[in-house]
């Protein structure tokens, strides 16, 4: 299990103080395409869940490993899940299918990064084109070898559909901070009327 960090993304208070190299004020931005990943696997019956289908969990770890690859190689180092925003499963995955979990980098804040992830699976025989199957968002935070935070150098998106997944990347994290601040003044408000959970 990958250890718990806080991320600027999900919290309004102060950020730690982070882990920069002297005398470099800023670290230069990364095309989109310098990160972009595809990770491919082959699904087993040791993959199944009780209904003869891959199991979620199953595309969930392959998920979380493409979009760890990908926040890894944009980041230059140690990159932690934070949250995964988002996971839809469209269709079922079965036995024999060949998944793709294609994951790139959609935003990047200060210490964190948005990766959105695709999942495709085709028949690992057969030629027919592959077919979405799932989505995933997924907030990574870059640390350094002591797990403090650190800069990530800012996302270049390189076509219309980068720019795209930018805008929505950024609506999604003021989505995430509205949420977290409704249900912490929810909770304040619970503590102040001496209501316990």
């Amino acid at each position: 299990m990958r250890p718990r960090h806080k991320v600027e993304a999900m919290t309004d208070q102060a950020p730690a103080p982070l882990t920069e190299s002297p005398g470099i004020p800023d670290i230069p931005g990364k095309p989109v395409s310098a990160s972009r990943t595809t990770l491919s696997h082959i699904m087993t019956h040791s993959d199944t869940n009780l209904l003869g289908t891959v199991h979620g969990g199953v595309i969930m770890k392959l998920v979380d490993d493409a979009a760890g690859a990908v926040a890894g190689r944009h980041s230059g180092g140690l990159a932690v899940t934070a949250s995964m925003d988002e996971m839809a499963f469209l269709e079922p995955v079965r036995v024999g299918d060949l998944v793709h979990v294609k994951a790139q980098v959609n935003w990047t804040g200060r210490t964190s990064m948005e990766v959105g992830v695709r999942v495709l699976a085709e028949r690992w025989n057969e030629s027919a084109p592959a077919t979405q199957v799932g989505s995933a968002y997924l907030v990574f935070a870059a640390v350094d070898a002591d797990g403090k935070p650190r800069r990530v150098p800012e996302v270049i998106p390189e076509s219309e559909r980068d720019r795209r997944r930018n805008q929505e990347a950024q609506i999604r994290r003021t989505h995430r901070l509205a949420r977290r601040r409704a249900i912490m003044e929810l909770r304040e408000k619970r503590a102040a009327d001496g209501i316990e959970d």
